[in-house]
This record gives C-alpha cells, sequence and structure tokens, in this order.
C-alpha cells in the first residue's frame, strides 16, 4: 500500500492568523472551519491546515518547509512585511542559497533558490 499526503498540520495558537499568513505565501483562500481549525489549499501543492493547541511551541521545528520563490532575498522581505522573522542571514552553499525564517507563531520555514551553475 502508497499512501500519499492529504494536507499538513500545523499545532498553534491562532489558527485564522496563520493561515492568512500562509495564504499569502502559497496562494489559495484562507477557510476557517471553526475557531480551532483553518486552512487553504495551495495551488499544485497538498492541503496546509491549522490546528489551535493549548501548548505553546518550545523546541525547534522537526520538520520545515522549503519553498522556492525565485528571489531568496525578496521573498524573505515579504515575508517579513508579512510577520515573520529572519533567522540569520542568507545562507550559500554547492547547490544554491537558503533563507531560515520564523512565521508568527515560530515554525521554521526556508526560502531556497538552487544553483545557477
Amino acid at each position: 500500500m502508497r499512501a500519499r499526503i492529504d494536507e499538513i498540520v500545523f499545532d498553534c495558537h491562532d489558527p485564522a492568523l496563520l493561515v492568512r499568513f500562509w495564504a499569502s505565501l502559497l496562494g489559495g483562500d484562507p477557510v476557517d472551519r471553526s475557531d480551532d481549525w483553518s486552512y487553504i489549499d495551495p495551488p499544485e501543492f497538498a492541503r496546509v491546515a491549522f490546528q489551535r493547541v493549548p501548548e505553546g511551541k518550545t523546541v525547534k521545528n522537526r520538520l520545515h518547509l522549503d519553498l522556492d520563490a525565485g528571489d531568496v532575498d525578496a521573498a524573505a522581505e515579504e515575508a517579513v512585511r508579512l510577520g515573520a522573522v529572519r533567522v540569520g542571514g542568507i545562507v550559500p552553499d554547492d547547490y544554491g542559497r537558503f533563507q531560515v525564517l520564523r512565521d508568527p507563531e515560530g515554525n521554521e520555514f526556508c526560502f531556497v533558490a538552487g544553483s545557477e551553475a
């Protein structure tokens, strides 16, 4: 048997806030199913949902999204304008460049760009 990803769910305190932040980055219309559950259906991607939980985030994510937005710096600037926080600077490596950020509730994600070579 093979399974497929139906949705990716973020635990959070404010689903309505996070769904709007992520809809701005990924596309799709925010849906508030209840005060405890919101989601978006980004184009060409699995549903991304946000579920209210009572506890706060206390450690680094064990899973994060890498987003290819073309221009890493411009994408990071836009994300910061929307409420994200940069973690360090843009990191170049043998495969391209990436920028680590945190969404408004502290969940890590990266903008990435492959090497031009």
